[in-house]
């Protein structure tokens, strides 16, 4: 598409203030609530510093976690509450922030709920409930970010909380490779954003974020220096997100601890995708839009194998990670931000959940649960059918979504996937299909409530004609692509297909370590190890 051609992009006013007259008690009522928020996360901080006190108790952390809880309250109640964009100094208030704020607040509230007991006995205990504290707030102020400077500093300073957490545990040979793969990575992100900050205003003149992606500023900036800031922008999101090329740090973050991954993978490294959203006017033009779509395509295809061939669960979590981070960057690309939010917001919860009960999965289903023999081809065929009526439904329900058909799609081949996970169980197979049914049309129903409640905050979507037919395309071939390859199990493509993404997928030898050394130090020392 020719760059500039996107009419929703006049970020210089905040939309929701035309034709509206200017509120006073509104406007107190945001920055009341906006400090009370940083007041919630202020009396966090100092609590999880409190922890740091050797002369503190364990049984502290449960009044911590209790007070973690005052940010999160007050993110909702602000989100609620909030109406209009508000331009307060250094800081953007829309709903868009507060939504993001409470998600991330939440999670990790859960995250640190679920610690208390998960972590009890480490020698680390207090300082995972200090670092994710601090690690959770920063992620959650990064966009109410109004100044570039503050935009770039806020982005870098969960990334070191994550470095931070894994090298709690330093000791271990694998978890400093970890580290130091990540804080190249992470570095890279980091400068990234920062060069594109500084580049931006630069050239426009603005530090603040909705004068320099202004109409006017844009038009100012020209195609090179747009597509420049837009290609930083876009290394800046991918690179934390473990897209192809950047995923090897990624595939070897599994030996972190689980709630780290927990917290990494629900509410950190899903965050290029509000920041694409922000600078939404700068990926208009084909580069921008063209390198962030085909790392996200390789992504997709990459992830879905790893996760198919590799037999380690946390492995398969974290393939299933790049995966899905991979169909969230392809929605930004095709400029569904909106749909791209409910991704971040749907993978988050369940991607946690699925974390923090990886401990519980060790042991082999019961015999009796599942059917003696295999699912019959006719149930699997209700799954398809289920699939084609449930995108069709929507495809009827919706005649003006610009991406009505990429929706259709991925909602009609997500029940169908489901159900044939679900087929291989004794009983229950009806209510499991039922229930299936009904979560793909609350997750529609759940997508136009958030688009009620967003209203402008977001870009909206436009259409995309033959690109969005293209990536349809693509996505569907290759997923009969590969059904084919899994039905034929003896041919010589699949099986090179195989090995190359066992190989890939594989962790290398440096993170790897069967028996901890340094535990029989730990041991020797009475437990006191330096």
């Amino acid at each position: 598409m020719p760059f500039g051609s996107n009419p929703t992009f006049n970020r210089g006013v905040p939309p929701r203030w035309y034709g509206r007259s200017f509120c006073w008690e509104e406007m107190v009522l945001n920055v009341a609530m906006f400090i009370a928020f940083i007041a919630g996360w202020m009396i966090a901080w100092i609590s999880a510093c409190c922890l740091c006190i050797s002369r503190v108790s364990d049984r502290y952390v449960r009044l911590h976690v209790f007070l973690l809880a005052i940010p999160v309250v007050v993110s909702f109640a602000g989100l609620i509450g909030a109406d209009q964009v508000r331009e307060t100094g250094l800081w953007h208030l829309d709903r868009t922030a507060w939504l993001m704020a409470s998600y991330v607040g939440l999670l990790g509230w859960t995250i640190q709920r679920f610690c208390i007991r998960f972590m009890h006995g480490d020698r680390s205990y207090r300082a995972y409930f200090s670092l994710l504290t601090f690690t959770t707030g920063s992620a959650s102020l990064i966009w109410f970010s109004g100044d570039l400077r503050l935009l770039a500093l806020l982005w870098g300073l969960p990334l070191s909380g994550l470095v931070g957490l894994v090298l709690l545990n330093k000791e271990w040979t694998p978890a400093r490779h970890v580290a130091r793969l990540m804080t190249r990575m992470f570095a890279a992100s980091w400068l990234s954003l920062s060069l594109a900050a500084v580049w931006l205003s630069q050239v426009t003149g603005h530090w603040r974020i909705t004068l320099a992606l202004s109409e006017e500023s844009i038009l100012r900036l020209g195609w090179g220096n747009a597509a420049g800031i837009g290609m930083l922008v876009v290394f800046a999101a991918i690179i934390p997100a473990g897209q192809w090329p950047f995923q090897r740090w990624l595939l070897e973050s599994a030996v972190i601890p689980t709630p780290v991954s927990a917290a990494m993978h629900a509410g950190l490294v899903n965050a290029g995708g509000m920041l694409l959203a922000r600078f939404s006017p700068l990926l208009d033009g084909d580069l921008p839009q063209w390198l962030l779509m085909v790392p996200a395509m390789l992504s997709i295809f990459v992830g879905t194998g790893i996760l198919l061939v590799q037999p380690d669960y946390k492995r398969q979590l974290v393939a299933s990670t790049m995966a899905q981070m991979g169909m969230m960057f392809l929605q930004c690309a095709l400029g569904a931000y909106l749909l791209a939010v409910l991704h971040l917001i749907f993978h988050g919860w369940f991607k946690a959940a699925l974390f923090l009960r990886s401990g519980s999965v060790v042991p082999r289903p019961r015999p009796a649960l599942l059917a003696p023999d295999p699912p019959s081809r006719r149930w699997l065929l209700y799954g398809v059918l289920g699939g084609i009526v449930l995108g069709i439904g929507f495809w009827v329900a919706e005649p003006h979504e610009p991406l009505r058909m990429l929706r259709a799609l991925l909602m009609g081949w997500s029940l169908a996937l489901a159900w044939w996970q679900m087929a291989v169980f004794q009983s229950g197979r009806w209510t499991g299909f039922i229930v299936l049914s009904g979560l793909g049309l609350s997750a529609m129903a759940f997508h136009d409530a958030l688009a009620s409640m967003l209203g402008d905050a977001l870009p909206a979507a436009i259409s995309t004609g033959r690109t969005e037919t293209a990536v349809v395309l693509l996505i569907a071939c290759g997923g009969l692509s590969g059904l084919g390859l899994t039905a034929r199990r003896t041919t010589e493509i699949r099986a090179k297909l195989y090995l190359w993404l066992v190989h890939l997928g594989e962790a290398r030898d440096e993170a790897v370590e069967s028996h901890p050394r340094y535990l029989g130090a730990y041991m020797r020392r009475g437990g006191e190890l330096k």
